[in-house]
């Protein structure tokens, strides 16, 4: 037999498209080709894999080689095709039986040495291939990770002799294995003195996945309240952690397979440029905002950044997906993330202190709050003062903050009535959703209208309000949404209030 097929997996995004690693001998001078749209690093496999054939004392054929990677129209990259290219050519030199390669797929670069290398994108394969029916063999380095697509059936090898003897039937390749997870420790809510508004915000904003900003002198614990959020969301679920951990896969970064259950929390530095946090590249990457998916994306001073790199946010805010787009290529990464957002009310940051020691005029303060646009600002449902605290609040021996523990408790009481009524939490409701669940007494509608028109709300905005008080009211286990919960919801539309509010 001088013709085989293998199959593999290439990457495009979060996907991991099936290719069939197609190797065909024939007469004539000896050389090796391959086809398909590969970029370098796959042009230069043939070096690598006529080597490692080499060193693992099995014999490379002197004959006309053609490899052929179809889909012929989707580009691969990579070493990833290293192993499957070494495959075919044994199985159509008849050095490996051709009928075991049958239910299999093979994802590994070679050595010079014929030692097995790790590559990213395991875990988008490992699911693919659960779907597709077959087994998956990979290095040994990817084995913990492919160990996470539970469903799936994967084996793990340290070199091509390996593959070749587990083909032989002559070995056992050892199954991956995912490693015992680890729960991270997160920040307590306890550490975070005084600051009772700021704490209800969170809590409001962590039961119903609300967007969230938060706005205050230096030093006040802006950051600090930030960073307690994903200790009061719940355990992301086995769907949403495999998420996650397929877009920190291929994201070149790096995943931790022992951490995958725990919600990232991302924190990018405000010189981050547009491409940073949507993602991009010749081969896209997945930028900040994806590998917040499921988790918080944190911005800190919002005004600082550049207009350019905060607008890109306003589409993966509503559909939480980003589509990136180059010349050669596009790929599709999800965004569902939590925003949260912190900045100073003026530049010098001291607005409104009763200290009086701001000197920023109105027209500083505007431009300055200028730099976010109105419709990011639309988009984020809730905007709360931090004030600074008193000295005696921070004292050694002050009394603590109420601990996460209790807080996620109430949290995970209402996502639960959330998920029971929805099935989202309902920051995620669309607008039929939002209309038949944050029903409103008559007196309550007329209130609503009321603040719409007085704060020159869109429509946008009113929705939001809706949501936000439907999940106040499930904090409060009401089925109903009341007078309090809305004036709540409509209080949390800080900047809504104009220049002069935020001067006083």
């Amino acid at each position: 037999m001088n013709l085989a097929l293998v199959h593999s997996r290439a990457r495009t995004g979060v996907r991991a498209p099936a290719v069939r690693v197609e190797v065909h001998l024939a007469g004539g001078l000896p050389s090796m080709s391959i086809v398909g749209l590969p970029e370098t690093a796959v042009r230069e496999a043939k070096d690598r894999v006529r080597a490692a054939i080499q060193c693992a004392q099995l014999e490379f054929p002197a004959r006309r080689i053609t490899v052929n990677l179809a889909p012929a129209d989707l580009p691969k990259g990579g070493g990833r095709f290293d192993l499957p290219i070494a495959l075919g050519i044994l199985a159509a030199s008849g050095q490996v039986p051709l009928e075991a390669l049958e239910g299999y797929e093979f994802v590994g670069e070679l050595g010079l040495t014929g030692e097995l290398r790790s590559v990213d994108g395991i875990l988008p394969a490992a699911l693919a291939a659960a779907d597709a029916g077959r087994k998956l063999v990979v290095p040994a380095g990817n084995g913990e990770e492919a160990g996470l697509a539970s469903r799936v059936e994967a084996y793990t090898a340290r070199t091509l002799l390996e593959v070749c003897a587990m083909l032989h039937r002559s070995k056992t390749l050892p199954a991956a294995v995912a490693p015992a997870v680890t729960r991270a420790a997160t920040p307590d809510l306890r550490d975070v003195r005084g600051q009772a508004h700021a704490r209800r915000a969170l809590e409001v904003a962590a039961a119903g996945g609300h967007h969230l900003l938060l706005i205050g002198p230096p030093g006040c614990g802006k950051s600090l309240l930030a960073s307690r959020l994903p200790g009061l969301l719940p355990e992301a679920s086995e769907e949403e952690a495999l998420e996650a951990a397929a877009i920190a896969s291929i994201s070149g970064r790096g995943l931790d397979p022992a951490a995958w259950r725990t919600r990232p929390f991302r924190a990018p530095h405000h010189t981050a440029s547009a491409v940073a946090l949507v993602g991009g590249g010749a081969e896209p990457r997945p930028g900040e905002i994806s590998l917040a998916h499921h988790g918080v994306l944190f911005l800190d001073e919002l005004p600082e950044w550049e207009r350019r790199a905060l607008e890109v946010l306003r589409e993966p805010l509503e559909s939480g997906v980003v589509t990136v787009s180059r010349a050669a290529r596009s790929a599709e990464f999800p965004a569902r993330f939590q925003l949260v957002a912190a900045m100073n009310p003026c530049p010098c940051g001291w607005a409104g202190d009763p200290s009086g020691r701001c000197h920023c005029s109105p027209d500083v303060v505007r431009r300055y709050r200028g730099r976010v646009s109105g419709p990011l600002m639309d988009r984020i449902d809730l905007h709360v003062e931090v004030p600074r605290l008193p000295p005696a609040e921070l004292r050694p021996g002050a009394p603590e903050g109420e601990p996460s523990e209790d807080v996620r408790a109430r949290v995970l009481r209402a996502r639960s009535i959330q998920d029971t009524r929805a099935g989202k939490p309902n920051a995620r409701l669309g607008q039929a959703e939002t209309g038949a669940t944050c029903r409103l007494a008559s007196s309550d509608h007329a209130l609503l209208e009321h603040a719409v028109e007085q704060l020159q709300l869109s429509a946008r905005s009113m929705h939001r309000i809706l949501r936000v008080a439907r999940t106040i009211a499930d904090l409060a286990d009401s089925p109903q949404i009341r007078t309090a919960h809305l004036t709540e919801a409509i209080g949390y539309r800080r900047m809504d209030r104009g220049l002069a509010a935020m001067s006083q």
